[in-house]
């Protein structure tokens, strides 16, 4: 019998499977920090990246000073900053109408997006795989929006969001695409983050936001969780694994949201909720595998 284990990839370091399900934990833990905040949703998202910007820069900086950006990357990069900054308030607004379980599978929807773009925009063919992958999603979608109409209007206003965060975040790739030819990933989030921040300021104050926190300690473990730790585990065990396993490993993250959720604050998933979960999810799994020959 062939071997599943990440074990199988010849030179692997040994922390990079570990690595990978740590990552996966951690990055649930945002929705939770964004509830627990006493700021507006907007500047929770300011302060996650401003908190972090000093480690993201430090971390960019080698990088930058190897491959400067030449001024198309850098428009690029700032038209990225700017997409990201609306994906992050977005997501955010949303985490505070939807149930957590559903804020963190609509946000982490760009692999199904990405071969969408691809089908509508560039033309492409897309496999059996991706077909069927993009109509198990779509049901999947309807499903848990559905059940969150019947909760509230404003619980579908959530989903809504945080499916325009999907739409957005996959936007971003597409921006920086050209960009990480050239530039390292640390780079490109560095610079972007850098943009991001004031942009995310200014959508505060405009919403007439609560900016200054009274409590930091959930705006730190934001920063820490979402930004620093659980993004820099992720880049580092990304490149060790195929689509599959990574698609798999992504499976974590509704499971966790879900019993957080409802743990810290009775979130309760009906039956309609854990199909429609469980189908996007299979979804997720299903686009990312290798098309035949």
């Amino acid at each position: 019998m062939a071997s599943s284990t990440p074990v199988a990839h010849i030179g692997m370091p040994r922390m990079a499977f570990p690595a990978l399900l740590l990552a996966n934990l951690i990055l649930p833990l945002g929705p939770i920090f964004v509830r627990l905040s006493d700021v507006g949703p907007a500047a929770a998202a300011f302060w996650r990246l401003l908190i972090a910007l000093p480690f993201l820069l430090l971390l960019a900086r080698p990088g930058l000073r190897r491959t400067p950006p030449t001024r198309g990357e850098w428009i690029a990069l700032t038209w990225a900053g700017l997409v990201f900054a609306a994906d992050l308030a977005a997501w955010h607004l949303g985490v505070m109408h939807t149930k957590v379980a559903n804020a963190t599978i609509f946000g982490n929807l760009s692999g199904l997006f990405l071969p969408a773009w691809g089908m509508l925009v560039l033309r492409q063919k897309p496999t059996g795989m991706q077909a069927a992958a993009l109509i198990m999603a779509g049901a999947g979608a309807a499903v848990m929006m559905g059940g969150s109409y019947e909760l509230s209007i404003l619980n579908l206003k959530g989903d809504l969001l945080c499916l325009l965060a999907g739409i957005l975040y996959t936007a971003y790739l597409l921006i920086v695409q050209r960009a990480r030819g050239r530039l390292n990933s640390w780079s490109v989030l560095g610079v972007s983050s850098l943009v991001s921040a004031p942009a995310l300021l200014l959508c505060a104050l405009a919403l007439g936001e609560r900016v200054m926190p009274g409590d930091w300690t959930p705006l730190i473990l934001l920063a820490l969780s979402s930004q620093l730790i659980g993004q820099g585990l992720l880049t580092y065990a990304i490149g060790w694994f195929s689509p599959l396993v990574l698609g798999v490993s992504l499976l974590l993250q509704p499971a966790i949201a879900a019993l957080l959720g409802w743990l810290l604050f009775d979130e309760w998933l009906s039956l309609p909720d854990m199909v429609g979960t469980a189908v996007v999810a299979a979804a997720l799994v299903l686009v990312r595998l290798p098309a035949r020959a």
